[in-house]
């Protein structure tokens, strides 16, 4: 006899069962309808890219975490790590076939070789969205107001939007000379929330060599006030007034126009550690639960696409996390736990009335109703087992004579409650309600 494999998957992967996919399958429904109600269009790219592609511009931990082989034909590729540098690529090879301004969501699976822990895994689906192709305030805010409606769309409206410009940044370590020590500053800086401000301040100075100077970056970053104060305070650090701070002036503006200024802060610890932003960047924290990190981020890289072609096309955009989002959203109860999508069950009492089930069955689905008949003449006990365990909410018993009368019993199969010789016109109606 064959010896049996074990099933079992890797460490960081994982199986979903209907319930949870369920939940996750929702969300990305709901975040589709909003990206499409801002004239956002779907793409797709390869789960796997030349390690060139995915690695020319990336620092010494993504190179670490990054899934790379050679495949069969002795290539050196990689597994796609975010959905951001594939699009790069994607926009400078299909430059002739895009318009721009060209707007895009994509929501598929990355993966990431690091250390897996709570609400981190090695496989993961993020659902990002960007426009390349304007460098205009009102690109950058439609970003910023699409993430809050994406949020609001999926139930999450407690939350909290953390916004900089990585340009100013850049202009305050250009007025000290660390211009060159740029992106060793930029991960130090990134890391405040996780390290605090003593482990930051100890890297700032042995990165910088001077105590106070690390001093002074971590008094620019620690700034907490209103969002005129905060800036007039960054542009005071950093030389003065500029296009950078202007800008954010006037997605501000737009912001208030919009009603929206309230889920927004000016907060100058965000840089985001990736070194392709050079704009305005962004993380978003649910107030409730925000040890878990962020749930939606992302920035201005006018110059990502710049590796793959001659052409200068600028670009700002998001990511969601949606595994982690999910995973704070259950702690917090606000996930719905559904086991299947059915609203009825049409039980199976007669095999010989099969071909009647499958009338009404239908007459239901054109109604909108979602229902399935159970296909085998199983003992009723049986059959409603099965019933609870996909946590179908009703039942349609049809009995010969029944059947005959066009008529059938409704039951509510949590409360059994049943309307009993009723027609199919007022069963839809109650299941309507």
């Amino acid at each position: 006899m064959e010896k049996l494999i074990q099933p079992r998957i890797l460490k960081g992967f994982r199986d979903f069962l209907p319930e949870a996919e369920i939940i996750r399958s929702s969300l990305i429904e709901k975040l589709t309808a909003t990206f499409r109600n801002y004239g956002y269009v779907p793409i797709d790219t390869p789960v796997m890219e030349y390690s060139e592609i995915l690695l020319r511009k990336s620092n010494g931990e993504t190179e670490k975490q990054v899934f790379r082989f050679q495949d069969n034909g002795g290539r050196d590729v990689a597994l796609r790590f975010d959905l951001t540098v594939p699009f790069a690529r994607f926009t400078a090879e299909h430059k002739e076939e895009l318009y721009f301004p060209f707007k895009r969501y994509h929501i598929a699976k990355v993966w990431r070789g690091e250390k897996p822990q709570a609400g981190r895994y090695r496989e993961f689906i993020q659902c990002d969205f960007d426009c390349v192709g304007s460098d205009s305030a009102a690109s950058d805010f439609e970003i910023l107001s699409l993430m809050k409606s994406a949020l609001s769309a999926i139930g999450v409206d407690d939350v909290t939007i953390h916004l900089s410009h990585r340009g100013i940044f850049n202009q305050f370590l250009e007025k000290r000379n660390l211009q060159d020590k740029s992106e060793d500053i930029l991960r130090i800086v990134d890391k405040l929330a996780k390290i605090g401000q003593e482990e930051v301040l100890s890297q700032l100075k042995e990165i910088t060599g001077s105590i106070e100077i690390a001093q002074d970056i971590l008094a620019y970053i620690s700034q907490k006030d209103s969002f005129q104060t905060t800036l007039e305070q960054m542009e005071s650090l950093a030389g003065g007034v500029s296009a950078h701070s202007q800008r954010l002036r006037e997605i501000r503006a737009m912001m208030e126009a919009t009603g929206i200024e309230k889920s927004f802060v000016l907060d100058p610890s965000i840089t985001r550690g990736l070194d392709y932003y050079t704009g305005v960047v962004y993380e978003t924290f649910l107030n409730q639960l925000p040890a878990i990190g962020s749930v939606c981020s992302g920035g201005r890289y006018d110059n990502l696409a710049g590796l793959y072609m001659k052409d200068r096309v600028p670009g700002v955009g998001s990511s969601i996390g949606l595994d982690r989002l999910i995973a704070g959203l259950e702690q917090l109860g606000k996930v719905e736990h559904k086991k299947s999508h059915l609203k009825v069950e049409i039980f199976c009492l007669d095999e010989k009335l099969s071909i009647h089930y499958q009338s009404v069955a239908n007459k239901l689905r054109e109604a909108g109703i979602s229902c399935e008949v159970f296909p085998d003449a199983k003992k009723i006990t049986a059959q409603y087992t099965v019933a609870e365990k996909k946590g179908v909410p009703f039942g349609i018993l049809i009995k010969e004579e029944d059947a005959q009368k066009n008529v059938l019993t409704l039951k509510n199969l949590q409360t059994r409650e049943q309307h009993e010789s009723i027609n199919l016109e007022d069963a839809i109606k109650i299941l309507g309600k």
